[in-house]
């Protein structure tokens, strides 16, 4: 009599089991995505930044990241002294060149 109100609940079946791969293949796929939209070219970026610094002399014409312009008169092994103006000379991390100017270009400025 119980039956009538209240229905039995049995197990549903289990639904037929993909492949393995095919469920991890999103994952895959966006990894593949990542990896050369974002991680290639940033590492990339940071080898061309690598070798500009290991790259830098005495008397090359730098932009530093805080924006500093001026001409490198020392080189040690991990900071550069930067002539920003007639003997004014200030000291910064190698890494922190952002790029390196063409010469005389200070002179045009």
């Amino acid at each position: 009599m119980l039956e009538f109100f209240i229905q039995n609940a049995w197990a549903q079946e289990t639904p037929p089991a993909g492949s393995g791969f095919m469920s991890l293949l999103p994952l895959i796929l966006i990894f593949v995505v990542f990896y050369f939209f974002l991680i290639r070219p940033q590492m990339k970026q940071a080898k061309e930044h690598k070798q500009m610094v290991e790259a830098l002399a005495k008397g090359d014409e730098v932009v530093t990241s805080g924006g500093m312009l001026g001409k490198i008169t020392k080189i040690g092994d991990s900071f550069i002294h930067v002539e920003i103006a007639p003997n004014i000379e200030v000291k910064v991390q190698k890494h922190s060149v952002s790029a390196i100017l063409p010469k005389g270009t200070l002179k045009t400025l």
